[in-house]
């Protein structure tokens, strides 16, 4: 694997640079005294954003974008080996490193890397920590898989020992990673077009956590199922959270106010309970939010800090975020797209005042809407009404056969009440023509599905 020595800038394109995480990646090398140009689909904010601080991006990938000068290639997990530029990039002998190999080499550079791993939660638990770590005055450098409101991005370079980042599973991109501690929110099954089965998946995890160093620290859930396996053989330093009693950091008490914002109690071993308020949504963001918690207690942050912090932390960009109202319909946008994140985003809407509660569905890969399409059907009958959009394909061809009827098929079989329309504009006249004064309408997935309720609002 080529290795970047960070005291020689040198020039780096990067395949993708629009994306959520390559962007950050591009700006801290950028900071760091490098050359940088890449290429995107489209023009975004977030290439805007590079193009102010000195990058170069072209808009389309093109073989002619691969010059001469350039010395390093990198590319994200979304960019397939037709690739124009990739393939160019190999006929020149450029060498090339995956979004993850890089992340990873970055990781190297500080003295306390934090990676925050699990099947869902990852960007809320990640967003948690670094509003923890900025009112701490920690000064830590941030690479964030959404938009956090508090920096006005998904990225920060700071100048201390501290960095923090998602880790995701999938294609086992984690394990290029070089963590000092780790958090495991959660473990399930997820991304079977790469994986086989839950067991695999735990093995990935279990892979991730035996890259912690002797003196660093692993930060688990012990509600996850055989959490044993994961942390088997560990030599790192293992603080569990949880709804167990028997886990280090566990919450109990837990209730909402008239806006659905939790509030709970963080029993501690050997140490007094203390109470801390949300200004988030569900059972879920407590458990985000007691992981964050034991994760900050461990680097020493003082707990005062770290409630004041958690109940100023008002959330992440598409995660229950609450994006205006229209005719008293309030309009909320989600990134669930997993089974178990529809469960906890609709179980959530549920402390939240509202006569009928619509879900405006957009399945997110057709693997994914096949593996798990009765469990999305479970999920959803939580929602009053449910309007579904065509599945979003993101990386994927339509190979099995599965459509968004299917999902339907079994909604209504279940008794629900169910849509499905082939269009944003048709799904834009249904909602206005049906939501009334008091209802509560979510969109929800991880595609596109938040115009809908921009459209609506006229954002």
């Amino acid at each position: 694997m080529y290795e970047i020595d960070f005291n020689k800038p040198i020039h780096v394109y990067f395949i993708g640079i629009g994306g959520i995480s390559m962007s950050g990646l591009a700006e801290i090398l950028l900071d760091s005294g490098f050359t940088v140009s890449g290429s995107d689909a489209k023009q975004s904010p977030l290439t805007d954003d590079l193009t102010l601080k000195g990058a170069f991006v072209y808009y389309g990938h093109n073989a002619e974008h691969i010059k001469s000068d350039i010395d390093l290639i990198v590319y994200t997990a979304a960019i397939k080996a037709e690739n124009s530029e990739l393939i160019a990039a190999n006929s020149m002998q450029i060498p090339i490193l995956s979004r993850a190999e890089l992340l990873g080499q970055i990781m190297r550079k500080y003295g306390t890397p934090i990676a925050v791993s699990g099947t869902h939660g990852k960007t809320t638990t990640t967003s948690m920590i670094s509003e923890i770590l900025l009112q701490a005055r920690l000064d830590p450098t941030l690479s964030i898989g959404g938009i956090l409101k508090s920096i006005q991005g998904n990225f920060r370079i700071g100048k201390s020992e501290y960095f923090v980042t998602e880790a995701c599973e999938y294609t086992n991109s984690f394990l290029k990673f070089f963590p000092k501690v780790a958090v495991i929110l959660n473990v399930e099954e997820d991304h079977m077009d790469f994986f086989h089965d839950i067991h695999e998946i735990r093995d990935s995890f279990h892979q991730f956590a035996t890259l912690l160093p002797s003196d660093g620290t692993l930060i688990i859930n012990r509600d996850i199922p055989e959490y044993e396996t994961i942390t088997s053989g560990l030599k790192c330093k293992i603080i569990t959270f949880g709804k167990s009693d028997e886990a280090d950091y566990s919450c109990f008490d837990i209730t909402y106010n008239e806006n659905g914002h939790s509030s709970f109690y963080i029993h501690r071993k050997n140490k007094a309970s203390l109470q801390v308020n949300l200004s988030v949504p569900g059972e879920h963001n407590v458990l985000n939010a007691l992981a964050a918690f034991a994760l900050a207690e461990n680097l020493s942050v003082d707990e005062t800090v770290c409630q004041e912090a958690l109940a100023h932390f008002k959330g992440s960009d598409r995660r229950f975020e609450l994006k205006g109202s229209i005719g008293g319909v309030t309009i909320i946008d989600d990134y669930a797209h997993h089974p178990t994140e529809i469960r906890a985003t609709l179980q959530a809407a549920s402390n939240f005042p509202h006569k009928t509660l619509w879900c405006v569905f957009q399945p997110h890969t057709y693997t994914r809407t096949n593996a798990f399409l009765q469990d999305f059907s479970d999920a959803l009958c939580q929602a009053d009404k449910i309007i579904l959009s065509d599945i979003y394909a993101a990386r994927e061809v339509n190979t099995i056969g599965i459509t968004s009827r299917d999902l339907q098929n079994l909604l209504l079989k279940a008794g629900k009440e169910c849509y499905y329309f082939s269009t944003f504009d048709e799904i834009e006249n249904f909602l206005l023509e049906h939501c009334i004064n008091g209802d509560l309408l979510i969109t929800m997935g991880a595609g596109d599905i938040v115009k809908v309720g921009e459209n609506l609002l006229g954002q």
